[in-house]
């Protein structure tokens, strides 16, 4: 049974139980217009509009896994500084802000995981950590790291500058360009429901990969690997073995674990692209797994103690 007094009650503390921005009010009108308009999607469906934004996520998404991600937030392998760009370019035809905001946001995500100052922090709640941070910037630009603070790196190349303000043209452009090539079945597919499902499959990752799914690892946090947001996120839901070895650039450490990302990275180091590709050795596999079963131990240990405690033996 819905316990729409909790619902109503995290509605009022995220919507009115604080003071909203300009940020957080065009966040909002944005991400309520695509939904909108995704609604429409049945209506304005051709198979072209379809493939369109299938390519589309595909290109965007990859721009935001491999380029926002795994190059720019933990240098897991390095590109020549064109391919580099043109990666970033694509991330910010995501809509999901700056290279510049995401990888601060993501750098302090895993200085202060799973605890009050984590910026999608699980512990405040389901909705806080899928899309409520969204939708409070000073929260999330102020509470947990001066903004900006932790991304020197980026913020000496002009080019991250100047797609730091201007990312929102882009994508605006992108749909204007839609529009005119295709309509509105391109402009409610292509930029809609693509922009939706993508920014829902990363939002998983914060909420849904903290919450429900398999740890593999013990990395002292409430990272799960899960298979679904494994495949909507090309590869990002394997985010305990993300957790586990944060700077490896693959993250389905398993034959079987999808991860498309990676596939992408092998090819362009396969070509001679991608460099310095870091990957977890069999070393640190059997350490991190020693870890888990020393920890696996103290913790039977400890139960069988609680018990003995409860019945009386101690």
């Amino acid at each position: 049974m819905v316990n729409w007094d909790h619902w109503l009650v995290i509605w009022r503390v995220e919507f009115w139980g604080r003071e909203w921005n300009f940020v957080d009010i065009v966040t909002f009108i944005s991400l309520l217009f695509l939904h909108f308009i995704s609604l429409f999607a049945p209506f304005y469906f051709t198979w072209t509009a379809f493939w369109l934004a299938i390519a589309l996520y595909f290109v965007s998404g990859v721009g935001v896994t491999l380029s926002f991600h795994r190059n720019l937030s933990h240098r897991s392998f390095k590109l020549p500084r064109w391919l580099e760009y043109f990666f970033a370019y694509c991330g910010v035809l995501s809509l999901q802000r700056s290279p510049l905001d995401w990888v601060s946001v993501h750098r302090s995500h895993h200085q202060f995981t799973d605890t009050v100052k984590d910026p999608h922090s699980p512990v405040r709640g389901f909705w806080f950590s899928h899309i409520g941070w969204t939708l409070d910037y000073r929260g999330r630009n102020g509470n947990y790291e001066p903004r900006l603070k932790n991304v020197g790196d980026l913020k000496r190349q002009p080019y991250y500058i100047f797609l730091h303000y201007t990312y929102p043209l882009h994508y605006a452009a992108l749909g204007v360009l839609l529009y005119f090539w295709g309509g509105m079945p391109f402009l409610v597919w292509g930029m809609g429901v693509r922009t939706v499902l993508f920014l829902h499959a990363t939002f998983g990752i914060n909420s849904i990969c903290h919450t429900w799914g398999q740890k593999v690892w013990e990395t002292g946090d409430l990272s799960r690997n899960n298979w679904l947001i494994g495949l909507l996120a090309h590869g990002e839901g394997w985010h305990n073995n993300h957790h586990a070895f944060q700077h490896s650039a693959r993250h389905g450490l398993e034959w079987w674990q999808i991860d498309v990302t990676w596939y992408v990275i092998r090819f362009l180091e396969l070509v001679g692209l991608a460099t310095e590709v870091k990957l977890p050795t069999e070393i640190q596999k059997k350490q991190r797994a020693l870890t888990n079963n020393k920890m696996i131990h103290e913790e039977k240990q400890q139960l069988e103690m609680n018990h003995k405690v409860q019945n009386g033996k101690l």
